[in-house]
Formats: structure tokens, sequence, C-alpha cells
């Protein structure tokens, strides 16, 4: 037996309502308010009032589309209540009648925002073209009022989503930054670790000389242990969007964790490197952590400039007088970073991280503090120590002096605010 299905008849869709725009009537004649009333009834939906009072009012409690308003009426006049109705619904097109026609009244009606302005006895062919004209202006505006919100949200959006991936790439870049940074305690770490393995791995017991050193690599350690959860600590308050607490650190002991974090690391092996402190000492406006991150990465950045061995010193220098920064030029072999938010209120303290290394090119020296820009293969270089030397430089009002020779050498010089 075939069972057949059949497919039911549905019923058509409604079809949809069509709202009739509201028509607001003022006039105080009888005459002329009804007459209008039949002319538009089947068009419009219309609403009479007697007075600029009452029209007010249904303003306030109806959409009203288009008004045509009378000017001369008992109590407020016409173009009172055209200003009254602008002001509670500016997008009301409103047509004005008169029977006694002056430039002046014109004048009034157009600059309240009267959308057009007609005589009496009027012609309905006029009225009717007019208040169709109103009608469709009205329309026309809701439609662009409309769109430009939707236009807005839109924009709002786009706004939301590009700031959703900047903060992503920023916080990308800030891991980025992080692993960079810690990477250079973590060498010296490794370096202890291996030291101290090598004292103890075929030694019976450890004691004298050899439990002092141990012990003195062990302090070492711990030492870099605290800066990879210092540098850590600071970053998550950055990503966290909290601001940095204004800190001070002695330049010597600065320049003392420099000496003995490079006496370890793996760029100073061939190399002759000196650093000398300050005589007598003085403390710089800068965060300890980050004036140290500032000057390993350009120290190492110079130790690295060539595997042929060369000299790099790092020295400091007290300045009583502010520096005349501007008088620096930016050019194929100078260059100046964080010229204009240098805080250039002496005492000062400069840094110079100089090299006797190949010089920079001026194709490299212009690009060279770009995130991620790097001259070296992948394995060696992540592009990042210099970009992030700019950023703290700045966070801290410094400056940073750029000057290189090709076959000479170049300088790096640090310009901080110390504490007077």
């Amino acid at each position: 037996m075939d069972t057949i299905f059949e497919t039911p008849t549905l019923p058509p869709p409604p079809e949809p309502q069509i709202t009739k725009p509201t028509l607001l009537i003022v006039d105080d004649e009888e005459g002329p308010r009804q007459s209008l009333r039949i002319v538009f009834k089947n068009d419009y939906h219309v609403l009479l009032a007697t007075n600029g009072t009452d029209a007010i009012e249904l303003v306030k409690t109806n959409d009203v589309h288009v008004c045509v308003l009378d000017i001369m009426m008992m109590g407020i006049s016409g173009v009172e209540a055209l200003k009254e109705i602008k002001l509670v619904n500016p997008s009301v097109e409103v047509i004005m009648l008169t029977a006694f026609e002056t430039i002046e009244t014109a004048r009034q009606a157009l600059r309240h925002g009267a959308s057009d302005y007609l005589n009496k006895p009027f012609d309905i062919s006029t009225m009717r073209a007019a208040v169709a004209h109103a009608a469709q202006k009205h329309r026309a505006n809701l439609e662009f009022k409309r769109g430009n919100e939707e236009l807005h949200v839109l924009q709002e959006k786009i706004e939301s989503h590009r700031l959703g991936e900047e903060m992503a790439k920023n916080q990308g870049e800030i891991y980025a930054s992080v692993l960079h940074d810690i990477n250079s305690p973590l060498t010296i770490i490794s370096g202890f670790v291996e030291l101290i393995n090598r004292s103890i791995e075929n030694a019976d017991t450890v004691e004298g000389t050899q439990l002092d050193n141990i012990k003195g690599d062990l302090n070492r350690l711990n030492g870099q242990v605290a800066r990879c959860v210092e540098i850590s600590r600071r970053y998550l308050s950055f990503l966290n969007g909290q601001g940095t607490v204004k800190s001070y650190v002695a330049v010597n002991q600065v320049m003392s964790d420099l000496t003995e974090l490079l006496s370890r690391h793996p760029s100073a092996r061939g190399h002759e490197l000196t650093v000398r402190g300050l005589d007598p000492d003085l403390t710089a406006a800068i965060n300890g952590t980050d004036f140290l991150q500032i000057l390993l990465n350009l120290t190492i950045n110079a130790l690295q400039s060539t595997p042929e061995p060369h000299l790099v010193s790092v020295s400091c220098q007290r300045h009583p007088e502010p520096l005349e920064i501007e008088k620096i030029e930016d050019h194929a072999e100078q260059r100046v970073i964080n010229r204009d938010a240098f805080a250039n209120r002496s005492p000062l303290l400069t840094i110079e991280v100089q090299d006797s290394g190949p010089g920079i090119p001026p194709e490299i020296l212009r690009r060279m503090f770009e995130e991620r820009f790097t001259t070296k293969p992948p394995e060696h270089g992540t592009g990042l120590g210099l970009s992030i030397v700019k950023r703290l430089v700045k966070e801290a009002e410094g400056a940073l002096i750029i000057q290189t020779r090709l076959g000479v050498g170049s300088k790096f010089t640090v310009c901080l605010q110390t504490v007077p």
C-alpha cells in the first residue's frame, strides 16, 4: 500500500502594516481646522488643537511628524508655539499659516525652524504638496539620524575591536619583553649553578675557601633570582594598568651589579670590558631594575657588535647644569632618543657605553630602536633589547644619545635625573 504525503497549504503571510504619519493641525478657527482634517484624514493620523498650548502638549505625548500651525491665534502666538514645539521635538516639520503675511513674521518662522510658510486662504493642492514634502523631509531626517546612529555603533564596535587587537598585541610584546629581560639573569644563574656543580662534584668535603666561594656564588644566585622576580612583578603591574611608583637607586650599586653580571656573561668572553662608577656616589631617579636593564642591554649589544676582540667601557659623569641636548642634531652618525620629553633638570647623570667595534651604518641607526628589528639571525637576536631600552628611558623621562662612526666604534650616552 502506497502512502502519499501531501504538503499542507500554508496561509499567506500577513501583509506588513503601514503606519500613517501623524499630522497635527493647529488653528483657532473651526473652518480651516476641519477642512484640513477632511483633506488629510485618509493619508495621515490627524490630531487637532485650537491653540498653541494644547499643540505643545500633543507634541509631548504623540509622535508628531508634521504640524500645520497658524501664526495668529489667541493665547501664545504661532511663532512662540513653533519655538516650544522644536524644543520638545526638533524632528517635527512645521508649516506656518497666516492671513496677514509680513516679511518679519516669515523671517521669524524660518529662523526658528519652520519647514514652509503658506498664506490663507490656501490652495488644497499647494497644501497637499507642502505637507507631503514636510513628511518626506521628516522621514529622510529620521533615516539619516538612524543611519548616523548605526554608523556610530559600527565605529564603536570597530574601535573596540581595534583596541582589543591592540591590547592583545601589546600584551604579546610585553610577554616577549619579559622573556628577553629575564633571559640575562637566567644566563647568570645557569653560570653560577655550573660553577657550584664543578666545585662540589669531585670533592669529598667542601670547606675553607671553597666553601666561602660556594656561599658567595649562592648569594649572587639568589640576587639574580630576586631580579627575575622584580622584572616579572613590574611587567605584571604594567599589564594590570597600575602606575609605576617613582623610585631611586645608588649609581655605584648598579655599576657593581653590572660588573658582576657581565663577568659571567658569555658575550664578555674574549673582549676587554671596564666599568667605572662615581666618586662621590649619586642617586639616580630611576627604578634600579630598569637602570640595570638599560645598561645591561646596551653593554651586551656593544660586546656583540663584532666577534673580533674589542674594547667596551662603561663610565659615569655628574652634570651640575642642564645639558645642551637641543644642539645635538640627528644625522647619519648621530641620533637622540626622547629629546622632546627629556626632563633636562640639573643635577644630571650621564652613563656612556662605548665600544671600539665596527660602527653602525646609517640605515641601521635609523631603525635600530624599532620593535623586533635586528640584524642578527633568529637564533641569536629578537630585536627587543634596544626597543626595551627606549621604553625604559622614556618612562624615566631620560634621553639617549647615539654617536657612531664606521670603522671606529659607537657610544651610547644615557641621560638621567638625579636626586639633588
